[in-house]
């Protein structure tokens, strides 16, 4: 008899004939993806803030925000104002009569104390916050405001060119002066009289000026002379005596008196 032999192919096989019961290598094990290990990591993720991050407010979300906080701890100033006097009040009104109730009214209104103070600087740290949020989102528009401003005017100067304006600021100069020159020669006159010497016409006015003077002296030696002025005459006879005295008429009537008594 002849000796067992194996099968064809499965000499070379090896103990593991199949796949699934033959050991992996490492370097499979690492390749093998593991999922539960994965959603493991995401979930712890998760939970140290690694994940996808939210939106944050605007600055107008913000400032809204701040002012109904501001809002509040106004009303609850109010309160505690309010609280205070109470406590005041019943602290006085028990006095050294009830000093244990006094004593923690006294107890009471120091507490509220504390929580006003502590309201006034949390207040006060919330005005701060919303004031440079505003002067935040006001630097903010001025700088988009002058960007905007900024590329307006590149594009308005885009097709300028300093040189092209030189030569057309030249242009106008020199067009300017054409133009000058023009209206000096329409102004200019022309034809007749453009050959008459200024001096010639000057001796000539001269000349007739003399004339006249001497016209005016030879008048003067021919003028006859001009009778006197007559004046009116002083009146010769005196003017007429006025009435007589009061006095020469008393005087007379005593003589006519005097002679018929006689």
């Amino acid at each position: 008899m002849s000796p067992w032999r194996p099968k064809e192919g499965l000499g070379k096989a090896g103990p593991c004939v199949m796949k699934h019961h033959c050991p992996r290598s490492k370097a499979e094990v690492r390749r093998t993806p593991s999922g539960g290990g994965g959603r493991a990591m995401s979930g712890l993720g998760r939970l140290f803030g690694k994940g996808k991050k939210e939106k944050g407010p605007t600055p107008e979300e913000a400032i809204q925000k701040l002012k109904e906080t501001e809002k509040i701890l106004i009303k609850k100033q109010e309160f505690l104002e309010q609280k205070i006097q109470q406590e005041l009040q019943t602290a006085k009104k028990y006095g050294t009569k009830n000093k244990r109730a006094a004593l923690q009214a006294l107890r009471r209104k120091k507490r509220l104390e504390q929580q006003l103070a502590q309201t006034d600087g949390t207040l006060s740290t919330l005005e701060f916050q919303r004031e440079a949020i505003e002067n935040a989102t006001t630097n903010a528009e001025v700088l988009r405001t002058m960007e905007l401003a900024a590329r307006g005017m590149k594009k308005a100067y885009q097709d300028m060119d300093i040189d092209k304006v030189d030569e057309l600021m030249a242009d106008i100069t020199e067009q300017q002066e054409v133009a000058q020159q023009i209206s000096d020669a329409i102004s200019r006159p022309v034809g007749f009289g453009d050959d008459v010497d200024e001096d010639e016409l000057l001796e000539e006015l001269e000349e007739l000026e003399q004339e006249e003077l001497a016209q005016e002296l030879l008048n003067v030696g021919n003028k006859e002379e001009e009778p006197p002025v007559k004046l009116p005459s002083v009146p010769s006879t005196h003017p007429p005596a006025g009435p007589a005295p009061k006095a020469d008429e008393d005087e007379e009537a005593l003589k006519q008196l005097a002679e018929w008594v006689s």
